[in-house]
């Protein structure tokens, strides 16, 4: 079986690494908000080309902390996509705000030049999402922020290593989310995320609300959440961290191979990387209207494959009163995506029995 992720051979790779530094914590007997949280938060700043980085305990809670750092509440609107998992818009909902949805683009990233309809006097917060790798235009959200005092939040949750114009994903945003759910470019061995910022007023006020919101121990200044990234998972993530670069590479390696065998396939469209974009292929994604058929086909061939997302947020029964809008892109993306497997640890031979397979599945359909 060919699988989307391989973490089983990933710890093969990194577990003398792993071990000694996850041994380390044991022996510390210090388990949250230790030594190695420290240390991570300070080489993920520096990774991501920020001042400040805050550890907490999933992706979800570090765009909701973001929110609520910015004073986010009842009243407010947060422009987003509906083309993303549902922890984008729960994050908005969460804090009382209300998600105000865009279609996205060819590249399934937040169309910017749609974006001023949707502003109003209640807008607070955009809110891009860098889907399955690849990050928004930047360059012109910041300048519609810019130009209606609207703050930005960066869902990087799918961009670990991904750049554009050579900045690194996670440092355009006032705030910036990141997951490490074991999948993720730069995963866990359980939950975890991160918040950065070049901010040191809005990482104080994070650093709060991750922890009660107490500003010392008992002193509650604000209401806040229990949201810590723990010791174990900081030194996964830490030993991991060195490898990121590389892993990205290999990533970027896999998707050139896939798009090499599979171009002249007329049934399927292959994913593209907008100009001046470092894609980090957390996901890759094709589309083709036969996706049933296909994704049925390569199952029955020992090949896993899934579906990012097949019911968008603005369809989905918890948020029924957006069901009757239409984005149509979205809605598109959504009956057509197909992800094949992608990971550091493919083999050649792994991705071209998959073209393979999918250059029969159309020569005899």
């Amino acid at each position: 079986m060919i699988l989307m992720n391989d973490f089983k051979k990933e710890y093969r790779v990194l577990k003398p690494e792993i071990d000694k530094d996850v041994i380390k914590v044991f022996e510390s007997g210090w388990f949250i908000l230790g030594k190695k949280l420290k240390m991570f938060e300070e080489k993920f700043a520096k990774y991501t080309g920020t001042k400040y980085c805050i550890g907490v305990a999933n992706g979800l809670e570090a765009l909701q902390i973001s929110l609520m750092a910015l004073g986010v509440g009842k009243g407010d609107e947060v422009i987003t996509v509906a083309n993303t998992a549902v922890a984008t818009v729960l994050a908005i909902s969460n804090t009382g705000a209300k998600p105000v949805f865009v279609d996205v683009n060819e590249y399934y990233l937040m169309d910017a030049a749609k974006i001023k309809e949707k502003i109003t006097k209640n807008t607070k917060v955009i809110l891009p999402v860098h889907l399955f790798g690849q990050i928004a235009d930047m360059e012109k959200i910041t300048k519609i922020a810019e130009k209606y005092n609207l703050k930005i939040i960066e869902d990087a949750c799918q961009a670990h290593g991904a750049k554009q114009n050579n900045q690194k994903a996670g440092s355009f945003g006032d705030l910036n989310a990141f997951s490490f759910y074991p999948t993720k470019n730069l995963g866990a061995y359980g939950d975890g995320g991160a918040i950065t910022t070049d901010s040191k007023k809005l990482y104080e006020k994070c650093l709060m609300l991750r922890n009660y919101g107490q500003i010392n121990r008992y002193h509650h200044e604000i209401r806040g959440l229990n949201s810590r990234l723990d010791e174990v998972q900081a030194a996964i993530l830490g030993v991991k961290l060195k490898h990121l670069d590389s892993f990205v590479e290999k990533r970027n390696n896999i998707a050139s191979l896939y798009i090499k065998e599979l171009y002249d396939i007329k049934q399927i469209k292959l994913p593209k990387t907008m100009k001046n974009n470092y894609h980090a292929f957390h996901l890759f994604a094709i589309k083709t209207r036969d996706r049933e058929k296909l994704m049925e086909y390569l199952t029955a061939n020992g090949i896993q494959t899934l579906i990012h997302y097949p019911l968008p947020v603005h369809k989905q029964n918890c948020y029924r009163q957006y069901n009757s809008i239409s984005l149509p892109i979205t809605e598109e993306n959504s009956r057509n995506i197909l992800s094949l497997p992608i990971h550091p640890f493919m083999e050649e031979k792994e991705i071209k029995t998959i073209c393979l397979l999918i250059r029969r599945f159309y020569e005899n359909n």
